[in-house]
């Protein structure tokens, strides 16, 4: 199977189901639309100062009500499958990002937090090598980090 096909395909698929999806209610047609832009020059940033900048704030503060949580770890053997786990305890989170400060692109992933939900995010992350990273938080209007080294070992005999 050629990949122009394999494109066409995907794309279709992922047509289908927001169609089915809007056609049920779930979802209306502009917040469709929404979901599909993303801050690309965020995700092209290579410095956490810069992604902040990007993100739309002027700088981060250090701040204990966000914080890193089991199962992500001190020492990861895997930097293909990373996982990371971030919670806020801040009142009007509006987002959580993640960010890896060695990876080539410091923002690995940036989810927004619906008003009235709990703010906590898990996905696994991918490292190239050990590395200091930050979980950033927008509550308020404002930005806050929590920041974790995560050592990457290479066959588990350490990095």
């Amino acid at each position: 199977m050629d990949n122009t096909r394999r494109e066409v395909l995907k794309a279709g698929g992922g047509m289908t189901v927001m169609t089915l999806a809007i056609a049920a209610g779930l979802i209306r047609p502009e917040e469709a639309l929404a979901q599909s832009s993303w801050n690309k020059a965020a995700f092209e940033t290579k410095s956490f100062a810069d992604t902040v900048k990007a993100l739309g704030g002027p700088n981060a503060a250090e701040n204990p009500g966000v914080r890193f949580a089991s199962p992500t770890p001190d020492i990861a053997e895997n930097g293909a499958l990373v996982p990371v786990t971030v919670t806020s305890s801040l009142p009007k989170t509006e987002s959580i990002a993640i960010l890896v400060e060695k990876n080539p692109n410091t923002l690995a992933a940036n989810f927004t937090v619906p008003a009235g939900t709990e703010a906590f995010v898990s996905t696994r992350v991918k490292m190239g090598q050990t590395s200091d990273v930050y979980a950033l938080v927008k509550a308020d209007g404002r930005y806050y980090y929590a920041k974790k080294e995560i050592k990457v070992t290479i066959g588990g005999c350490g990095g």
